[in-house]
C-alpha cells in the first residue's frame, strides 16, 4: 500500500518507517495524523512486526504541522451556528491529533526514533510518544509553538515532563529554542548521538535487531509495565506486575530463552497473536 507521507517495509521483524517528504521539510499535511495510526495499528493489530522504527529523510526529521493545513481546520466560517461549535468541533481535531501519537505508545511493540536535524514542533510530540529516542550530531529538538503564538496540545508536554528535569522543559516551552542533540542526551531526552545519518540508521536498526531478537510477549509485558510504572506509584505498579505476571508469564519462553543463551543460538518464541477485533452486536 501506498501513501502520501511514509514509505513503510518491513524485514527480519523490524517495521521501519520513513517520513518520506524532504522538499517540504516532511511537514505534518492532514494525511500524515490519518496515515500513521492506519499504519502503527495495522502493525500492531496483525502482529506484522516485533519493533517498529521511525526515521526520516532530507535535512530535517520533521518540520511540524503544516500551518497552512491548520489555518484550514481552524479557519473561520461565516455561519453563526458553525461559529458556535467551532470551539468543540476544534476540540475534536486536536484529540484525533492527539490520537496519532498516543497510538505509538498504545502499540504493544516497542517504537524507536531516529532523529536528523531539526524536529521541530509536532514532531516533538512524536518523538515523546516513542519508547526511545537516537539523534545525529547536527539534530536539535525546539518546542516551537510558543514562536507561533500556540500551546502545544498534542502530546508534548504530558511526555516531556516524565523525560526530563521540569526546568530544562519549562525552558524549552517557554522560550522556543533548539536544545542540540548533545544537551537532548546530557538530560536524557536522546539515548545516543550519532556522528551522521548513516550511523544512525546502522546503529538504531542494530538496536531494533537486538530487541526483535527477545521472547515478543516478555517484551510487551515490559512495554505494558513500563508505562503503567510511569503514570502510577510504586505500590499500584508492583500489585499491576504481580498480577500481570501471575496471568501471562510464559515458562516454555523461559525455558527456551535461558537455552538458547546457554547454546547461543536464536530463540525460537511465540509471536503476538493478532488483535482480535471487537465483538459486533448481532443485528
Amino acid at each position: 500500500m501506498s501513501h502520501d507521507c511514509f514509505q513503510v517495509t518491513i524485514e527480519g521483524g523490524i517495521a521501519h518507517l520513513v517520513l518520506n517528504r524532504p522538499d517540504k521539510r516532511n511537514s505534518m499535511i492532514p494525511a500524515f495524523w490519518t496515515e500513521l495510526p492506519a499504519i502503527i495499528r495495522d502493525i500492531d493489530h496483525n502482529a506484522r512486526a516485533r519493533v517498529i522504527v521511525i526515521s526520516s529523510t532530507g535535512p530535517h526529521f520533521t518540520a511540524g504541522l503544516d500551518i497552512k493545513a491548520f489555518e484550514s481546520i481552524a479557519g473561520g466560517d461565516d455561519d453563526p451556528m458553525a461559529k458556535r461549535q467551532a470551539g468543540l468541533r476544534f476540540q475534536h481535531t486536536v484529540r484525533a491529533m492527539q490520537d496519532t501519537f498516543s497510538c505509538l505508545e498504545q502499540c504493544r511493540v516497542p517504537v524507536l526514533a531516529a532523529i536528523q536535524g531539526g524536529c521541530i514542533g509536532g514532531g516533538v510530540d512524536l518523538i515523546t510518544a516513542c519508547d526511545m529516542r537516537y539523534a545525529t550530531a547536527d539534530a536539535f529538538i525546539t518546542i516551537h509553538e510558543i514562536n507561533i503564538g500556540m500551546t502545544a496540545d498534542v502530546g508534548t508536554f504530558p511526555r516531556i515532563f516524565k523525560l526530563i528535569p521540569e526546568g530544562v522543559a519549562r525552558e524549552l516551552a517557554y522560550t522556543g529554542r533548539r536544545m542540540p542533540a548533545e544537551e537532548a542526551q546530557a538530560v536524557g531526552l536522546v539515548n545516543r548521538v550519532f556522528p551522521d545519518q548513516d550511523s544512525l540508521l546502522e546503529g538504531v536498526m542494530g538496536i531494533a535487531r537486538e530487541i526483535a531478537a527477545k521472547p515478543p510477549l516478555a517484551i510487551h509485558g515490559t512495554k505494558r509495565m513500563a508505562n503503567y510504572a510511569r503514570d502510577h506509584s510504586v505500590a499500584d505498579s508492583l500489585d499491576y506486575i504481580g498480577v500481570w505476571n501471575a496471568s501471562m508469564l510464559q515458562h516454555a519462553e523461559i525455558r527456551e530463552a535461558m537455552q538458547a543463551n546457554a547454546e547461543q543460538r536464536p530463540g525460537e518464541f511465540a509471536d503476538l497473536p493478532p488483535v482480535r477485533p471487537p465483538l459486533q452486536d448481532p443485528e
